[in-house]
């Protein structure tokens, strides 16, 4: 066995050694990393890398949580990172392109966890501006607001946009119609009753920026234009920067989030729809979708288009099947219109098209599957068709036909419109809100019922998206009847819209958004929905929240969190309940 020829007293003290040099080591590394927090970049990095982690990360629930709480008790949400800009949780290609293919379901919304959704506020990218005001911005906007110069490269030769200096100028024109959708709109016109009150509500399926709804808004006929978040980067941003209603939407797993039977016309200029695959699943949709008597008009292909003879006969066909009137063939356009009565399916078609048994709703369209029948009209009573709802301006204050379907509905509706009538003159009276001025033209009801807030609004330059709460009485039928627009959202999850689309934005009983209705339960969390707010509303936007005293103390505390500048009014002298009304600015901050 083998010996040591060091004492045990020296190797002792070695390693005592050793153990004093490791301290003194240590030591030193702390003193200079406390210098390089101090008075280098170095600390101001790892600080703002510990709050992105903080704020953005969301594997713990209960840290969400936490988060929350600091908030309500006056804690302010920082600034998401500068490549946050234009961030929209539930259509975020970086996740949603793992997904499958099959019928576009990866263009869907597929929001993310309510932990896992980013805790801060969206910036304003470089060199932001106050949007031009309408009616300027039909025609120009400010580059720097939206720098993505991808379809002005691409599309510019068809109309759509182009740069010049500080602007992107929109020419009007589009794939299909690259001389201008005015001239589109005429010639379309010699076919349809584009003027004079019939039609009021419009889709504008795949709409690129939008040109076709902003021009048809000069013939009073209000379009809903909708295109997924997909290579052509910002269609959507563009036409709401216009002051054009827009949403980000895609046909494809699901029913658009719509009612049954709402609107007047349905337009598809080169939307490259396959409206006959799937068993013509998608053509089931529109049906579902176009008032009975309403247009349905298709640019483009398959349209007598070279090499798609297939297609088009078969587009035909599914038109015949349900008993659509072929109106005319003009080029690559095909318009038709829907029979006013009952689909008169055969009994045998080469599609295996049938009528929907009588338990289907074909309201019922939030997270709702596609449906391989056709939707009855009889399922849905009430003289809506045209030729039976007034004329528009008559259709906004005549009682909607479907209100009558709901319990007290035309008492409840006639008390609502007064309702809203008087509290929107106390809006611009009394609290000085910007209704009816240049800055306001982009405006969302957060909790519409029947639209009586945005009906109220009929003589300002105003869009108003009304939406309706999924959780709520589906009454998104009667604001359509009415010749407004909106859709169905659960406010527990994120809007599909881009950052900065709104300049206004009103919400009556917010806390009414987040409960369950049955149990009272809070479903989310309501510094979730401020935040949300805040994604959607333009620097130096108004937000209006009406509730209970308690409830608008909470959100002020909230509001100046998230760096709006709140004032809390009471109630309209003639209102009743317990109420108070908080009206915020957001801030023009920047990173």
């Amino acid at each position: 066995m083998g010996h040591s020829n060091s004492s045990p007293s020296k190797r002792g003290h070695a390693r005592r050694w050793r153990l004093l040099d490791l301290v003194s080591g240590a030591f030193f590394f702390l003193v200079l990393l406390f210098f390089a927090m101090v008075f280098t970049p170095l600390g101001d990095s790892l600080a703002a890398s510990g709050r992105q982690t903080l704020l953005l990360s969301g594997a713990d629930p209960r840290q969400r949580h936490r988060l929350a709480a600091a908030v309500e008790a006056g804690r302010g949400v920082e600034a998401c990172p500068a490549e946050a800009v234009d961030h929209m949780p539930c259509e975020d290609p970086r996740l949603n392109s793992q997904l499958s293919r099959e019928m576009n379901y990866y263009r869907e919304r597929h929001c993310p966890r309510p932990e896992d959704t980013p805790f801060c506020l969206i910036p304003p990218p470089d060199g932001y501006r106050v949007p031009v005001p309408w009616p300027e911005s039909l025609h120009k906007i400010w580059h720097s607001n939206m720098p993505h110069n991808k379809i002005a490269d691409r599309k510019g030769h068809q109309g759509w946009m182009k740069l010049e200096g500080q602007h992107f100028i929109f020419p009007g024109g589009g794939t299909m119609f690259p001389d201008g959708a005015e001239q589109y709109i005429e010639k379309l016109g010699q076919y349809i009753p584009i003027s004079g009150g019939v039609l009021r509500t419009a889709l504008d399926m795949g709409c690129g920026v939008a040109s076709f709804g902003g021009y048809l808004l000069s013939q009073n006929i209000l379009t809903m234009s909708f295109a997924p978040r997909d290579s052509h980067k910002a269609q959507i941003q563009f036409a709401l920067e216009r002051g054009i209603p827009a949403f980000v939407a895609m046909l494809g797993t699901r029913r658009l989030p719509f009612p049954a039977f709402g609107f007047d016309l349905v337009h598809c200029s080169r939307c490259l729809i396959p409206f006959t695959a799937y068993n013509a699943s998608y053509f089931i949709e529109v049906d579902r979708l176009l008032r009975p008597g309403g247009y349905l008009v298709i640019s483009g292909p398959p349209v007598q288009w070279p090499k798609q003879d297939k297609e088009w006969s078969d587009l035909q066909a599914v038109a015949r099947a349900l008993c659509y009137e072929l109106i005319a063939v003009d080029g690559n356009t095909v318009i038709w219109k829907k029979h006013a009565g009952e689909a008169c399916l055969p009994n045998e078609n080469e599609f295996g098209l049938e009528l929907c048994d009588d338990s289907d709703d074909p309201s019922q369209a939030w997270y709702f599957k596609l449906k391989k029948c056709v939707s009855r009209t009889s399922s849905v009573k009430g003289d809506y068709a045209i030729g039976s709802i007034p004329k528009w301006p008559e259709r906004l204050t005549a009682t909607p036909p479907r209100s009558t379907l709901l319990k007290n509905g035309v008492d409840v509706y006639e008390a609502d419109t007064k309702r809203w009538v008087r509290r929107v003159a106390h809006y611009k009276n009394s609290l000085k809100i910007k209704l009816g001025t240049r800055s306001v033209r982009n405006v969302m009801d957060m909790n519409a019922l029947f639209g009586g807030f945005a009906a109220a609004l009929k003589s300002d330059p105003v869009w108003v998206m009304n939406v309706v709460p999924a959780q709520k009485p589906p009454t998104l039928d009667v604001i359509f009847d009415r010749g407004l627009i909106g859709v169905y959202h659960d406010w527990c999850e994120p809007f599909s819209t881009y950052p900065r689309s709104y300049d206004l934005i009103h919400v009556a009983s917010i806390e009414s958004l987040i409960k369950d209705p049955a149990s009272g339960k809070s479903r989310c969390n309501i510094v979730d929905l401020m935040v949300e707010i805040d994604r959607m509303l333009r620097p130096e936007g108004t937000v209006v929240i009406r509730d209970a005293p308690e409830v608008i103390d909470k959100v002020a505390r909230i509001a100046s969190a998230v760096r709006w500048k709140p004032t809390v009014y009471d109630k309209e002298p003639e209102s009743h309940g317990r109420e108070k009304i908080l009206v915020a600015t957001k801030t023009f901050w920047k990173l």
